[in-house]
């Protein structure tokens, strides 16, 4: 262990308050950027995309399920990948559960990815999971949506931006609304370290002494292995 202040109880307690003011700032400086990422303009749905999912073809619409908001991790599972992505399938051990709640304040979640829908459900079957997932195979979801790099391309338009990318798939999250006329607009995106507000596992290493522990290794995530090869 390194070394560190060990001090009184008196003068832990002064610098925990000292911490908890600028926790207090930070959290209503969240709560005034949850608010301009609710004003944000919409961008309106024109394209049709339909999905492979269990029951079968459905279309962005279905995946409301009844509900006016919809929340979509776009998972990196190509169409020859043998397994999900090490780190998106670390995200995805947040998401296990949740649905139930998301529905209660009018809100589905999905996951969709690339890869064929076999695919996807040997995965989520061996990983244990229950929420919903299906495959874009077949339509320009991922691509529209900056996820995945169209084919013959060296560029991807990922996080606002061209990028010159070195793999097919990217991670991301994205919210979608729909109106009261069944028209469907995009709400909201994030992508790269923006998806991060979605793992709770980083929120409670955060909160240790070591925090996240990622000094010195090749890449902060080095670390991470789907929760079935620990």
């Amino acid at each position: 262990m390194t070394a560190h202040p060990v001090v009184s109880h008196a003068e832990w307690v002064e610098a925990s308050k000292a911490l908890l003011a600028e926790e207090k700032e930070f959290t209503r400086l969240r709560e005034n950027l949850a608010r301009k990422r609710r004003e944000l303009p919409w961008e309106r749905v024109d394209k049709s995309y339909t999905f492979d999912a269990p029951e079968g073809r459905v279309s962005l619409a279905d995946l409301f399920g009844g509900h006016s908001q919809l929340l979509v991790y776009h998972f990196m599972l190509g169409p020859d990948w043998k397994e999900g992505c090490q780190a998106c399938s670390f995200w995805a051990d947040n998401f296990n559960g949740i649905d139930i709640h998301l529905a209660h304040r009018d809100t589905a979640l999905v996951a969709i990815s690339r890869g064929p829908l076999a695919s996807i459900e040997a995965y989520r079957k061996r990983m244990g999971w229950t929420f919903r997932w299906v495959s874009s195979a077949g339509c320009d979801f991922n691509y529209d949506y900056g996820v995945s790099r169209r084919p013959g391309e060296k560029t991807i338009d990922y996080n606002f931006g061209k990028t010159q990318e070195n793999m097919d798939e990217k991670q991301g999250f994205s919210a979608f609304r729909r109106g009261e006329d069944g028209s469907i607009y995009r709400t909201y995106s994030t992508y790269a370290r923006g998806v991060e507000m979605l793992n709770g596992t980083y929120h409670l290493l955060d909160l240790t002494s070591k925090g996240r522990d990622e000094e010195g290794l090749p890449w902060p995530m080095a670390w991470v292995k789907r929760h079935d090869r620990y």
